[in-house]
């Protein structure tokens, strides 16, 4: 089965003085968090949508969905967890809870505050998903990258044709996301915030999904005003 989790486990500090997770704020008088459920659940190929919200927002979440008549069953909203893959586990914990977990399960996870991914890469991410077992989406670099390990001087400044920036869907199998997961030690666990990245660091294959420039994720007041403008420029078209 395919199962898509949304990630909105955050509480948004980057945002500043506001009265609400980030996922909650207005973007053209609808929450983003509901622009971006609605992208999924235009998907007919994804069978069960999991929400992964803080646990003080789960009857929240679960009121805007109905207002903005999105409450069905293909749609749980369950509590998220201590950080990123802590909340995936939580998913993943629900989808087994709901309907037992096979070999070839995959899980899309994309964040709550990314509302402006497309069809096609929710596409690839199950096509690649199924293929391969884990996807990154990412775009390539454009501007130079430099590395500083001791945040003073420049340690390395890498090839900028072999660099990508990461965004949102990543998809795996659930299974081996688990397995993979639950082997890590504690230390790791706090280290490996980025799931693709315990795949790589276990010498697994993670493909790739090309992203799109405009799949940004709202974590400033900067990107509210942003994405806010990409909206309205769509709406105007």
């Amino acid at each position: 089965m395919i199962y898509a989790g949304i990630l909105a486990g955050g509480k948004g500090t980057r945002m500043g003085n506001v009265p609400m997770p980030k996922q909650f704020l207005s973007l053209q008088n609808k929450p983003i968090i509901i622009h971006t459920v609605e992208k999924f659940v235009l998907n007919p190929r994804i069978q069960k949508i999991f929400i992964a919200v803080p646990r003080d927002w789960v009857q929240h979440t679960r009121d805007l969905l109905k207002k903005y008549g999105l409450s069905i069953p293909r749609i749980e909203v369950v509590s998220g967890g201590r950080d990123r893959n802590d909340t995936i586990m939580k998913v993943i914990d629900a989808i087994e809870k709901n309907a037992g977990i096979q070999t070839d399960d995959i899980l899309i996870t994309h964040d709550a505050v990314r509302p402006f991914l497309t069809h096609r890469i929710i596409e690839q991410n199950i096509e690649k998903g199924l293929e391969v077992g884990a996807v990154d989406t990412v775009i390539s670099a454009i501007d130079t990258i430099v590395a500083s390990e001791d945040g003073e001087f420049i340690s390395d400044i890498p090839r900028r044709d072999f660099m990508y920036q990461g965004q949102t869907p990543q998809t795996f199998n659930i299974a081996e996301l688990r397995e993979l997961y639950q082997a890590l030690s504690d230390d790791e666990k706090e280290i490996l915030t980025d799931a693709a990245k315990i795949f790589v660091m276990k010498g697994k294959k993670v493909g790739i999904v090309k992203g799109e420039t405009f799949n940004i994720k709202v974590t400033t007041p900067y990107d509210l005003n942003v994405a806010n403008s990409i909206l309205k420029g769509s709406l105007d078209k």
